[in-house]
């Protein structure tokens, strides 16, 4: 890979991982329409590993709240408010981990096409508008039962077809059930870390079968490009669509759903 692969890839990779626009969409497409190689799975980690260490330092302050209230739960010592979301984060978790380990191999051969990727953009791009603009629910993350975690983990079990957007359908999923804008998007990016976790073992675990050259510099510049927009990513988004709302996310992903139709249909 050249520079400009290697920055484009990474922040392209950092914002659209948790903004509502599908980030397998992106990075599918810029291969394709600039001719550039497969940037290899050791990228791929390195971009997660990124993506990872932005959200969780985000995050940091819920993270070790939920963390210890949850382990004094697992030792009978009562269950609060932490407590019930960090279960609930794992609970979510489990229905793509299924789905995923299932059907992994025919994702990737079979669902990858520009046409895919459009569908999913539009048909869950109009979705998100359509309840972002009907439910605009008051409660918070903290206010949710364990149907609501298990519901919107089946709703991110969808993401795996490309083109739907993790983050867009768990807040679709969300704000059907009832919450407030900006608790919908902090579940969805507290739901990304073990997903980002799991996804980035399982590309280690292919990484190390099939060992590779490694240009260690571009990993390190491609992991801090994509932590730093990632991080920027998720700061402005909150502010922006308590102010705005989904909206603008909606109408770029019917229009780039219809430039693929057009460009490969």
């Amino acid at each position: 890979m050249d520079w400009l692969q290697i920055v484009l890839l990474s922040i392209v990779q950092g914002l659209t991982e948790f903004l509502p626009v599908s980030s397998s969409a992106h990075l599918i497409l810029v291969p394709v329409l600039t001719d550039w190689p497969d940037q290899g799975l050791a990228f791929d980690v390195a971009l997660h590993i990124g993506s990872l260490a932005a959200v969780v330092l985000y995050f940091r302050e819920e993270l070790i709240a939920m963390i210890a209230s949850w382990c004094r739960s697992l030792t009978g010592q009562g269950t609060d408010a932490d407590a019930r979301l960090a279960w609930w984060v794992v609970l979510a978790t489990i229905p793509v981990c299924l789905v995923g380990l299932a059907f992994k191999d025919s994702i990737e051969s079979v669902m990858r096409s520009p046409l895919v990727l459009a569908g999913g953009l539009i048909v869950f791009g109009i979705l998100l508008g359509v309840v972002d603009w009907c439910c605009r629910g008051r409660r918070n993350e903290y206010a949710m039962s364990w149907k609501d975690a298990l519901w919107i983990g089946l709703a991110q079990a969808l993401a795996l077809i490309p083109g739907t957007s993790r983050s867009g359908i768990t807040m679709t999923a969300a704000l059907m059930l009832g919450l407030n804008r900006e608790a919908a998007a902090r579940f969805s990016f507290l739901l990304s870390i073990p997903v980002i976790v799991l996804a980035g073992g399982l590309e280690t675990l292919e990484l190390i079968r099939a060992p590779q050259p490694v240009d260690w510099l571009a990993l390190s510049v491609g992991a801090v490009l994509s932590g730093i927009s990632a991080y920027t990513c998720i700061h402005f988004f909150l502010a922006f669509i308590k102010r705005i709302g989904m909206q603008p996310f909606v109408i770029y992903r019917l229009i780039l759903g219809g430039a693929l139709i057009w460009l490969f249909g």
